[in-house]
């Protein structure tokens, strides 16, 4: 079986021969609608989501014999409603991130969807960890030295977001829970108002997106302390995780997965899934993700649905402890 791996999943690059994806079928195997093939995703055009979508799209259409056109829907959410009232033949399936799928339901939202039942998980695609940054004067430099600041001045640092329920403050919430810590909240109207704040002394650490925060890092506008992925990113191998840190099995990633409609035939859940794995490991597309900030990630379907249900029993757990709603 092919392991879900959560760490070290550069290696093996080469690309696997288009023969082995065999678009044909006997009798008793279904096949890929003729029509073009449809790619949902709620990420604006050219955002991280959009461009991973877009190199997907076209080595999967390349593998499967059949055209990949990206439908970008307004938001997350709506993608997956989208997706989930989709017939289960295969032409429709979704490229998401956590936050929809995951982080969303934690926070008590009413969705019209439920992603433990109207989807089948085809195939892990990558994550991107955030970066755990502070303002430039602060008195610490890793995370180590941030974790026994916050426990001697409990209550005195702010920790900023992009916003109630963004994935930045799930991973400040996360923080504050493992390590048994009290820094104040400040949500911001988006990731760049935040750092700015950061940057100006306003708060004193929030979590960021690594490609954005790395420039700033290292131009010294803010200080780089842990990256929230258990495993270091390749866009950032000399800045430590949070895990290995001083608080172990710490996580807190946007993950992105391919999803289609509940009832989708197993073999083209299992044709797709190998299409896109034969997409990730070729040399050209690793690049282009390296360059996105997205480590990729590979596993066989029942893999990745076992990941998806441990994210989503994780988020709503601490969306319940610590108290958090949509709101």
């Amino acid at each position: 079986m092919r392991k879900f791996s959560r760490r070290g999943a550069l290696a093996g690059l080469a690309a696997l021969p288009l023969s082995s994806l065999s678009t044909r079928s006997d009798a008793r195997s279904p096949v890929f609608p003729d029509p073009p093939l449809r790619l949902v995703v709620g990420f604006p055009p050219g955002s991280t989501g959009d461009s991973l979508a877009r190199l997907i799209a076209a080595g999967v259409g390349e593998r499967l014999g059949r055209a990949v056109m990206v439908d970008n829907k307004a938001g997350g959410e709506m993608a997956a409603g989208f997706t989930a009232r989709a017939a289960p033949d295969g032409a429709t399936f979704m490229l998401a991130s956590n936050g929809p799928t995951t982080l969303a339901p934690a926070l008590g939202r009413t969705l019209p969807y439920d992603i433990r039942t109207d989807f089948a998980a085809a195939c892990p695609v990558g994550f991107t960890p955030m970066l755990l940054v502070a303002r430039p004067d602060l008195q610490v430099s890793n995370a180590a030295e941030l974790l026994d600041l916050a426990r001697v001045h409990q209550g005195s640092l702010k920790g900023g977001s992009a916003g109630v329920g963004d994935s930045t403050h799930l991973a400040l919430e996360l923080f504050k829970a493992m390590a048994k810590l009290d820094i104040v909240h400040v949500p911001y109207k988006g990731s760049g108002p935040a750092m700015a704040a950061l940057m100006a002394g306003g708060i004193d650490i929030c979590f960021a997106d690594l490609p954005a925060a790395i420039p700033r890092v290292r131009v010294g506008k803010m200080r780089g302390l842990g990256q929230s992925g258990l495993a270091r990113s390749a866009a950032a191998p000399g800045i430590a995780t949070i895990a290995e840190s001083g608080l172990p099995g710490y996580e807190a990633v946007v993950s992105y997965g391919l999803f289609l409609p509940v009832g989708a035939p197993s073999a083209l859940i299992e044709q797709l899934n190998a299409a896109v794995e034969a997409t990730l490991r070729a040399p050209p597309v690793a690049k282009k993700l390296a360059a996105l900030g997205v480590d990729p990630r590979f596993g066989s379907p029942a893999e990745f649905a076992a990941y998806v249900a441990h994210d989503y029993v994780k988020w709503a757990y601490l969306g319940k402890a610590a108290g958090l709603t949509a709101d």
